[in-house]
């Protein structure tokens, strides 16, 4: 295990976010949350690049690269509050690759990597997936039956997937109802669901580390009593908890990516380790920004907002921090059985 990235992978990092600066700046964001829709010239230019299929294998047209390639990625996307169908769609090609039958991975795949069609995966209860992240224009939806411990593929033309207005304009969301019997089951929703929350931890982590960011922009440029507001103890112990929250959720989520490439027994408790720390360091960096942007952080025209918003939605989708910290317990608990035996 590697307690930094490798040359490639932060070439890979560095590369994605240079390019997400120059594509995607704020006031793209703004325009599109707005107006409504993707992105559809940055799409294109992603998946030109291969950026979908970083981790399909490469006899199905991905890049063949792994976990932390993508969780490296998926941060720079969260970083830049980026209005793209990505993560529905590298968490159904996890999903299906990792999961799927052969003729599954040849049927979605290659469209999935090339970005020419969108995924999203969901979680049912009752036959019901009630919020889908990226699921109005996905052409396949996993969805994850966690009761009955069962996960399956289904084409959207199989489902009925209606648009969900939430409080983040910046994605797309559905309720899906999927019929009984429609889809294809894969092999493990275990699988499925612990590489959808490691790949959600990443783009929450780069929603914290731009937050923390315009934060200490704002708290050196904004001055009171003749003095920069970042001079102030109760700002600085504040910014400091942004901080450790922001490295706590990147140090647990890459180690969890890491688990899923390197050492795939430990990524079921490495997931929820992860989505607990990234769920609660999302809620509690975006609210610290706009609570140290002071007045102008409650108003519309501060950008701080989209952070928030999306952390919102993100830190709940499969499984908020309560719930992973119980399977984390259980988890733990079941482990610690074996080894005392």
């Amino acid at each position: 295990m590697h307690f930094t990235l490798s040359d490639d992978q932060q070439e890979i990092k560095d590369t994605a976010h240079s390019l997400l600066e120059a594509r995607s700046p704020m006031t793209r964001v703004r325009e599109l949350a707005e107006a409504g829709g993707y992105d559809d010239a940055l799409w294109a230019e992603v998946s030109e690049l291969g950026w979908p299929g970083i981790a399909v294998a490469e006899e199905h047209g991905g890049q063949g690269l792994g976990m932390v390639e993508l969780a490296a990625v998926l941060e720079e996307l969260g970083y830049a509050c980026a209005v793209t169908p990505m993560l529905g769609t590298v968490l159904a090609a996890e999903a299906i690759g990792h999961a799927g039958s052969a003729a599954q991975r040849d049927r979605w795949l290659p469209g999935l990597a090339a970005g020419e069609s969108t995924g999203a995966v969901g979680v049912e209860r009752d036959g019901v997936a009630e919020l889908v992240a990226d699921g109005p224009p996905a052409a396949v939806i996993v969805v994850v039956d966690e009761a009955a411990g069962e996960a399956r593929a289904v084409a959207a033309d199989e489902a009925e997937v209606t648009a969900t207005e939430t409080i983040d304009p910046t994605r797309s969301y559905a309720r899906v109802a999927v019929p009984a019997g429609a889809g294809e089951p894969l092999e493990s929703a275990d699988a499925v669901r612990d590489r959808a929350a490691v790949a959600l931890s990443a783009e929450l982590v780069g929603l914290c580390q731009r937050a923390l960011d315009m934060t200490i922009a704002y708290v050196k440029d904004r001055r009171q009593f003749g003095v920069p507001i970042g001079a102030f103890q109760a700002v600085q112990h504040t910014a400091a908890e942004m901080l450790r929250h922001t490295e706590a959720a990147r140090s647990a989520t890459y180690y969890a990516a890491w688990a899923a490439d390197a050492e795939p027994e430990r990524l079921p408790l490495a997931s929820s380790m992860a989505k607990v720390a990234a769920s609660d360091a999302s809620r509690a960096v975006t609210a610290s920004a706009i609570q140290l942007h002071g007045g102008i952080g409650f108003t519309w025209e501060a950008d701080v907002h989209w952070l928030f918003k999306r952390a919102q939605i993100g830190s709940r989708l499969f499984g908020g921090a309560a719930a992973h910290r119980a399977r984390v317990t259980r988890l733990a608990a079941a482990e610690r059985a074996v080894t005392s035996r």
